[in-house]
């Protein structure tokens, strides 16, 4: 990963943590019900997740009890903003936007000496059937200081007010108690340590649940898509819910997602633009075997691209240029379909979301396109980070060169 942390495209946000945060980090933890970090430091990111502590614990989701029960972690107001690097809902970082916009000067007070947990309370205990994931509806934000120093707060007045009372400010054992609170958690009197909770109201949104669900609520019809076809097989066995059902892998879910104004896909213009260009230089390049020069001059020039794309065979150069294929046909014959010429993965990663869809709602469709198809190595990185770098593993050192420099000429 050190191409991708020196071109600054692999967690380049985090925000690094040592010395008494740590101590802070580990008492939320403990608070949550989970073990504490025995790291020294670490770095964490919007929603205070950490990949150290995750490999730690050789758990990505360590801050979750369970699928139904995620949690979060406030200790600097520097995580205003960050980047959620590995959102268990499509919606973690709308969730952090709302959390400081709300309580951003409370934020910045109580974490000078605290600690903030946050409980996602989507009302829901467990997961029973898969079609449960429909009860998300609105989550309960819930705060929870360590050291319980809100209720310390409200024993300082209540000292203070009995100081005050009759004679007791003679009172040695209340004086001592007084001064004993305030050494140990500072005068609490001028400070807003309180934390109500809030309410954030879900729509359409992607959760990492039981193997990754898709929920699409505000179209013609309320579709689920599933990730893992145990679940997803599960799930066609309900008959409760007027859904309809699809596994991610089923080709019918694109001709669905295109008839319900949901993604779209125009060939003749698609093809003029980069995201073809991009696609269709993956496609190359997965059907390469052997190769004399580096891969990314092979993508990046045009006389090496079409010199190695000759050297390929008759089923793979049509994968490969299916689509100009297709195209050229049509203009003698509208008999042609798209299906019988150009390959249905690679048609997938043409789509976009529909042009009338607002940017909450393209930014989702993305995801859920480029999880169809995952050919687009500049969406993939925008959309599903998780899986590019799973992937981006896999590739030689050439094609990691090709694959950071078009990701940071496109950004």
């Amino acid at each position: 990963m050190q191409k991708l942390k020196d071109a600054n495209l692999y967690q380049s946000e985090l925000i690094p943590i040592s010395g008494k945060l740590v101590e802070r980090y580990n008492k939320c933890l403990v608070k949550l019900g989970f073990d504490a970090t025995t790291l020294t430091s670490f770095s964490i990111d919007g929603i205070g997740w950490s990949p150290e502590i995750a490999a730690e614990k050789k758990n990505m989701h360590y801050l979750n009890h369970g699928d139904a029960n995620p949690h979060g972690i406030i200790i600097t107001p520097l995580q205003k903003g960050k980047p959620v690097y590995i959102p268990y809902h499509s919606f973690d970082r709308e969730m952090m936007k709302l959390i400081f916009n709300t309580y951003e000067a409370k934020i910045n007070d109580i974490t000078r000496d605290c600690a903030i947990c946050l409980d996602f309370n989507q009302h829901i205990d467990a997961f029973y059937e898969p079609l449960d994931v429909l009860k998300y509806n609105t989550i309960s934000i819930h705060f929870h200081l360590i050291n319980n120093l809100y209720n310390v707060q409200k024993e300082q007045f209540q000292l203070i007010e009995k100081f005050n009372r009759a004679n007791n400010f003679i009172d040695e054992t209340l004086q001592q108690q007084l001064l004993q609170s305030a050494k140990t958690y500072g005068d609490l009197r001028n400070r807003d340590l309180e934390l109500p909770a809030l309410e954030f109201k879900t729509s359409s949104f992607y959760t990492r649940a039981l193997g990754g669900i898709f929920v699409l609520r505000d179209f013609i019809s309320e579709i689920v898509v599933f990730e893992d076809i145990n679940t997803y097989k599960q799930a066609i066995k309900d008959t409760i819910h007027e859904v309809i059902i699809f596994h991610i892998e089923q080709p019918e879910l694109m001709e669905k997602l295109r008839d319900h104004v949901i993604a779209e896909c125009t060939l003749e213009k698609v093809v003029n633009t980069p995201q073809y260009s991009r696609v269709k230089k993956r496609m190359l390049f997965q059907e390469l075997k052997e190769t004399k020069h580096p891969i990314k001059d092979i993508l990046d020039d045009s006389v090496l691209f079409r010199r190695y794309l000759n050297t390929i065979d008759a089923a793979a150069l049509k994968r490969v240029n299916g689509v100009e294929i297709y195209l050229e046909r049509l203009e003698r014959s509208n008999a042609f379909k798209i299906h019988d010429l150009v390959d249905q993965k690679f048609y997938d990663a043409l789509h976009k979301p529909h042009s009338s869809l607002n940017a909450k709602h393209q930014d989702l469709i993305w995801k859920l396109l480029i999880k169809v198809s995952p050919k687009d190595v500049l969406f993939l990185y925008w959309y599903d980070k998780e899986a590019f770098y799973n992937t981006y593993t896999t590739w030689s050192d050439s094609m990691k060169d090709w694959v950071i420099a078009t990701i940071s000429n496109n950004i």
